[in-house]
């Protein structure tokens, strides 16, 4: 299932005067010149980065990153940040060599791989899922019981997570009833369903913008925990650019650093500047660099650093899979071992984090 298919259609939001573009949501010695061990500078050429959606304020590290220099700085001529969209497969494009990095999510990764692809994620951005169950918060559903005798909107592309979630939390899927949905959340404004299935970064916000206060239960804390926004590489990439790879994260921890330190610029590059095309509002925008923000830095990563994920984590997302039908072992799935080699070299990054 793509997860991406959430944030389509934004059409109908004409009622609410919500645009569908506002739905694309989305100095130390450290920054010198990476050099190599005979202290010449590392030049690593331009670097291909696959986005996994269009240039919102997701990847607002990665805009920093970009516009402080710290991919130059970590020995890259340049960086080319590629848009995703409904129409690309991020993790395709890494397997055939047009991309160094993507961004992706476990479910698609570990279909891929199961279908031969060489692939492997070395990390994550979120430490959560952002699928979450938003309702009024004038009557809230805080936990997955009281979903029970209520009508919640979900759309048939995201039914894979929603009956992966009811079998996790041992809920009949008869006692409730699923409304067929688009991504337009009008009906739960004007009160057709009591719940609607959504990412927490994203429609809570945009209800905000309007005036209209929401609950959100996100489906990471009952049930169904596992990683997501995950770093993709091919497996060959770490042996034949593990140095590159390194580079490409020192990069974007710096970035994502200045991000969970002020949300706000990452969204007025998102919507001044990488997503400009795209109507973004910069205040919205900063709404959810703020949400996402939780997701990015929890007390894991302040211990162990960005993008770390702890062995528990790793299991927990591998068997929130299996509840999906996928069935893939953390050793096909995971290889966390730069990630780790790259703090114990660079531990000021951990501490910056």
């Amino acid at each position: 299932m793509n997860r991406r298919a959430l944030l389509r259609g934004g059409a109908g939001l004409a009622g609410l005067g919500i645009s569908a573009a506002l739905l694309a949501a989305c100095g130390d010695d450290s920054d010198a010149p990476a050099t190599s061990a005979s202290g010449g500078a590392k030049s690593f050429g331009a670097l291909n980065y696959q986005l996994s959606w269009v240039k919102n304020v997701e990847f607002a590290g990665a805009y920093i990153a970009d516009s402080k220099g710290y991919y130059t700085a970590a020995g890259f001529s340049s960086v080319n940040l590629m848009a995703g969209g409904p129409s690309v497969s991020q993790d395709a494009v890494v397997a055939s060599g047009k991309a160094l990095v993507g961004i992706s999510s476990p479910d698609i990764t570990a279909a891929a791989i199961l279908k031969g692809a060489d692939l492997v994620v070395i990390g994550a951005q979120y430490q959560k899922n952002p699928f979450a169950i938003v309702s009024l918060a004038a009557t809230p559903l805080t936990t997955p019981q009281d979903l029970i005798g209520k009508k919640i909107g979900v759309q048939a592309t995201n039914e894979p997570v929603w009956n992966a979630f009811l079998k996790a939390n041992n809920l009949d899927p008869s006692k409730i009833t699923k409304v067929p949905a688009q991504f337009d959340p009008s009906p739960l404004v004007s009160k057709e369903v009591d719940g609607w299935f959504s990412f927490f970064t994203n429609e809570p916000n945009l209800l905000k913008m309007k005036g209209v206060d929401t609950a959100v239960m996100l489906l990471n804390d009952h049930g169904y925990p596992m990683v997501s926004e995950v770093y993709v590489v091919k497996k060959s990439s770490l042996t034949s650019d593990r140095d590159k790879l390194k580079a490409l994260l020192t990069a974007d921890i710096k970035g994502w650093t200045e991000s969970l330190a002020d949300p706000k610029v990452g969204a007025d590059l998102a919507a001044t500047k990488y997503g400009k095309d795209l109507g973004l509002d910069a205040a919205e925008q900063a709404l959810e660099s703020a949400a996402q923000n939780t997701v990015v830095q929890t007390a894991d990563t302040k211990a162990n650093g960005l993008f770390t994920i702890t062995d528990e984590l790793v299991d927990e997302t591998i068997k929130t899979l299996a509840l999906g039908g996928v069935t893939i072992s953390k050793e096909q799935l995971f290889d966390l071992s730069l990630i780790k080699e790259l703090y114990t070299e660079n531990p000021s990054l951990k501490a910056a984090s």
